[in-house]
């Protein structure tokens, strides 16, 4: 599907030209639109498998007068799992061509963004800069969303007055908050690290150019806040990291809690069973067999002997 932009009034509004297109936005194309577009615009564009291919040389470079950078995306984080992609960005003198095959929310938010408030200048660049910008700025949003979902699970396993010491074991669901948000920071981080990449290979192209002093400066402040978000990423991710410790050894905690009681359950009975084993033998010469009070005292001594480990190991500290 293409989804052409061109620039009125400083808005972004839809077009069905494609050679007086500003902006042309590949989704899922077909080989036969690639095509027809590459014949339109004299580039050749790369295909889905180039695109998925870990290079740099492969993501990054320039051929026919164009930049090519391709970045790694998420979408559909709104259900705590991410779907990751490749974008591919096509800079030439005149147009921007963004090749995918998912659906980053960044880009419906731009195009909303666009076409109700102007933007800055109507050149491609300026266009392309304005998406890394939501780019950005949509996995911001993305982090302080992961780290509001860790934050229950860190007082849940570090205050004492939570539900999980109150006899409730969260243990399982905090694993589980864990387990999504991690991968999702993992995914993030790729995706930071692979959106920098391409804005300093963008940067290189820059210097060369001499661009106008505000491409240079919305330039450095995307470069500062993808180097600022990735380090927030890495302090959640050491977190995470933290918490998953934590959550593991307080299981650990709990499990030799129970192991413990059966142990000690185990010793506590094994001097009334080793009591009511003698006198449970069949000899003729057993004086007890015969004494009245022989019944009370088996039980009484029973009882002793269960009850003098038990204040053993209170005293000890064991339990």
């Amino acid at each position: 599907m293409n989804q052409a932009y061109s620039i009125q009034n400083g808005r972004l509004r839809r077009t069905e030209e494609l050679a007086s297109a500003v902006w042309i936005d590949l989704v899922s194309p077909s080989r036969e639109q690639e095509v027809e577009l590459e014949k339109t615009i004299g580039v050749v564009l790369p295909t889905r498998e180039e695109m998925e291919e870990i290079e740099i040389s492969s993501r990054l470079y320039e051929e026919d007068g164009a930049l090519f950078m391709t970045a790694q995306l998420p979408a559909a984080t709104e259900e705590e799992h991410s779907t990751m992609g490749p974008v591919t960005f096509v800079l030439t003198a005149d147009r921007l061509i963004t090749i995918r095959y998912h659906d980053p929310k960044s880009f419906s938010l731009f195009v909303n963004r666009a076409t109700r408030t102007p933007i800055s200048g109507d050149s491609a660049e300026t266009v392309f800069l304005g998406l890394i910008e939501t780019l950005v700025e949509r996995l911001a949003d993305i982090i302080e969303r992961a780290g509001r979902q860790v934050q229950p699970v860190s007082r849940g396993i570090f205050q004492s007055n939570s539900p999980r010491h109150q006899g409730g074991s969260l243990h399982r669901e905090y694993l589980e908050i864990i387990g999504r948000t991690g991968d999702l920071l993992s995914d993030i981080r790729d995706s930071l690290m692979t959106l920098d990449r391409a804005m300093g290979f963008y940067a290189q192209h820059v210097v060369r150019a001499s661009p106008s002093e505000d491409i240079r400066s919305r330039l450095k402040t995307i470069t500062r806040d993808l180097h600022s978000i990735g380090d927030h990423a890495g302090f959640l991710s050491s977190k995470i990291t933290l918490l998953l410790d934590a959550t593991l050894g307080m299981i650990e905690i709990e499990q030799n809690n129970i192991i413990k009681i059966f142990s000690v359950a185990a010793v506590v009975f094994l001097p009334p069973t080793l009591v009511a084993s003698i006198y449970g033998m069949n000899f003729k010469a057993m004086p007890e067999l015969e004494w009245a009070a022989g019944y009370p005292y088996a039980i009484c001594m029973m009882l002793l002997s269960a009850l003098l480990p038990y204040w053993f190991f209170k005293q000890k500290g064991w339990l």
